[in-house]
């Protein structure tokens, strides 16, 4: 019951309207393609909200509530473009936050490693996308307490954000940031201001 509250609270009630299946209609083949193209607009309408309403929940500092929205993000988009489609990876991305800031390590890595294998499968995913996916990585390896290989996570962010949208772009900064707290931590003032002077 606990669970089901959850869900309406965070996800249901904004998407149940579009959950409602449209009509069948098979009078002719321009009915049915008609009522497949609604269906198709429906389920991308759904991934939208959902997506957006489970990144607004990780920004307030709620990753119990970003839950429900990513879950049925990533069933719909599954639904949509299939479980090896790079439409997956952001959602998959959103889901290990979500649980790596529950606390919830074991379940954030098996995550971060479906997102990376439909990574591998893609050969051409552009840098931006591969650039979302090390940083994941990099502070998945930050609440692990593996700080050397969180600064290559995150090396490899700035490195692949920088290729994607130019080095001084707003994109390429979070890598910086989250790379000079870890200099922080160690006690390294000078690469911490330095990085903290470049974002």
């Amino acid at each position: 019951a606990s669970h089901q509250r959850v869900d309406w609270n965070c996800i249901h009630q904004q998407i149940c309207h579009l959950l409602i299946p449209p009509l069948p209609c098979f009078q002719s083949e321009k009915d049915r393609k008609h009522g497949t193209e609604q269906l198709l607009r429906r389920q991308e309408s759904i991934v939208e909200v959902a997506f957006r309403t489970a990144q607004g929940f990780l920004w307030k500092g709620n990753p119990l509530g970003a839950l429900p929205a990513a879950l049925q993000a990533l069933r719909i988009s599954a639904r949509v473009s299939g479980w090896s489609s790079e439409r997956l990876v952001p959602v998959y991305l959103l889901l290990a936050e979500a649980s790596r800031d529950l606390g919830n390590l074991r379940q954030a890595s098996k995550y971060l490693s479906e997102a990376e294998w439909i990574i591998l499968q893609i050969p051409d995913s552009g840098a931006a996308l591969q650039s979302k996916l090390h940083r994941g990585l990099g502070l998945f390896c930050v609440a692990k307490g593996d700080l050397n290989q969180a600064l290559y996570h995150l090396a490899n962010d700035v490195y692949l954000a920088a290729s994607a949208f130019g080095p001084n772009s707003i994109e390429v900064s979070g890598g910086y940031f989250h790379m000079a707290n870890i200099f922080l931590r160690q006690g390294k003032m000078d690469e911490a201001n330095s990085l903290y002077t470049e974002v």
